[in-house]
């Protein structure tokens, strides 16, 4: 059903309201609707000060972690909606140094528009919280 080729899954709208009372995002680097992400590469510009991400999750999403933990060490927060795929190389490298991990209990079910049900994988919150006194103090 939902397969790490696709690039369209969108974030339930009641999971980005709780996270963005709790975080006052202003800052999306992964547009979710294809028109968009074909004009803009969120990997190429720098974020915002506090910034949701739903990275693609095909072979591409260890750049998003690897790009969100590089934001972080410029005291930017950054929040992750990811698979949690404790095996990956970027799990270990990026996700671990992270503040805050939250495991999701059960599947998050994504909207979209032809097709509905939970993920057929586990997901999780990850949390780089962001200060300026860290972007002078943090090194990779």
């Amino acid at each position: 059903m939902f397969s790490s080729l696709r690039l369209d899954w969108r974030t339930p709208t009641e999971l980005y309201k709780t996270l963005d009372a709790e975080f006052h995002f202003n800052f999306d680097p992964c547009p979710s609707l294809p028109k968009e992400r074909e004009k803009f590469n969120g990997l190429a510009v720098d974020w915002g000060s506090s910034n949701f991400v739903n990275p693609p999750y095909g072979n591409e999403i260890g750049k998003w972690i690897k790009k969100g933990y590089e934001e972080w060490l410029k005291g930017k927060t950054v929040v992750f909606l990811i698979p949690s795929r404790t095996d990956t190389a970027y799990w270990h490298d990026y996700v671990m140094k992270a503040d805050e991990i939250r495991f999701i209990r059960g599947r998050v079910h994504f909207v979209h528009p032809d097709k509905s049900g939970p993920a057929p994988f586990p997901s999780a919150i990850v949390v780089f919280r962001g200060s300026a006194d860290q972007a002078q103090t943090t090194t990779p």
